[in-house]
């Protein structure tokens, strides 16, 4: 709607909610909020697979924002973390729900910086039956001054009402029969791949170990979370790069991800 006004845009997307049109009404909707590069709109439920429900990548950026995403690394990606703990329904910045080392991390410097982004801020949406809408604003060039984050923030009671009633049925595309079966001591996702991690190597400590600093977190972050000191964290690192036979948080992060292939 290039040139529609605010009020034309708002109403288109009302009128959009619940068919193909929507996630443009959308975008429209908040380009003229605050410009933006990409769009993409996430959906989330506990242990399953997130679904990408819509995006406006380019085909030669959509392997690896999507694809390549959706293929492992999202286990270690901060909204997803976010999304399932869950955080409560609101407007975040990535930075704000990172870890303290997460721009120093290894899923950070394999994985994210292939983006190329400044920022990604989401909108974080509850909807029935415990799924998660997230939906991210990317930026390529630059970050969101703090005037154009208010200005999104303002529009937030907007965005989240039309987010729910268009995604209402969201739970209902995931395959909860499982999950229902098993009760809710079921792992979810990640805590399955990252107990299973280095099984019949490392001991559960190291494992625990390998979670928290593939998520980001530092050796002094780690030891507050288990109730020892830094130093014991980095002896413990140690000892998994001689057992694993790799030198470094890379390889550590390639043997994780290699792993998840395998499942």
């Amino acid at each position: 709607m290039e040139g529609a006004g605010p009020l034309e845009r708002t109403g288109a997307l009302i009128a959009g909610i619940g068919t193909e049109t929507f996630p443009a009404a959308l975008t429209s909707y908040l380009q003229g909020v605050a410009p933006y590069t990409y769009t993409v709109i996430f959906g989330y439920c506990g242990a399953a697979r997130p679904l990408d429900l819509h995006d406006d990548f380019p085909a030669t950026k959509r392997q690896v924002f999507v694809s390549d995403y959706q293929a492992g690394p999202y286990l270690l990606d901060p909204f997803y973390l976010a999304a399932i703990r869950p955080v409560p329904a609101g407007l975040y910045r990535i930075r704000d729900l990172a870890p303290d080392r997460f721009y120093q991390g290894e899923y950070f410097r394999n994985y994210y910086i292939q983006t190329g982004l400044a920022e990604e801020i989401g909108f974080f949406v509850d909807v029935a039956g415990g799924a998660m809408v997230v939906l991210s604003l990317m930026r390529d060039e630059k970050p969101f001054s703090q005037r154009e984050f208010r200005a999104i923030a303002e529009v937030r009671p907007v965005v989240e009402a039309c987010l729910r009633r268009h995604w209402a049925d969201l739970a209902e595309r995931f395959d909860l029969t499982a999950q229902a079966r098993q009760g809710p001591s079921m792992e979810t996702e990640i805590e399955r791949s990252f107990h299973s991690f280095g099984e019949g190597t490392l001991t559960a400590r190291e494992r625990q170990i390998v979670e928290h600093t593939l998520k980001g977190h530092s050796a002094e972050a780690v030891g507050r979370l288990l109730g020892i000191s830094s130093g014991t964290v980095r002896i413990h690192r140690r000892n998994i790069y001689a057992k694993l036979r790799i030198g470094s948080q890379g390889e550590l992060f390639s043997r994780f991800i290699q792993t998840l292939g395998r499942a």
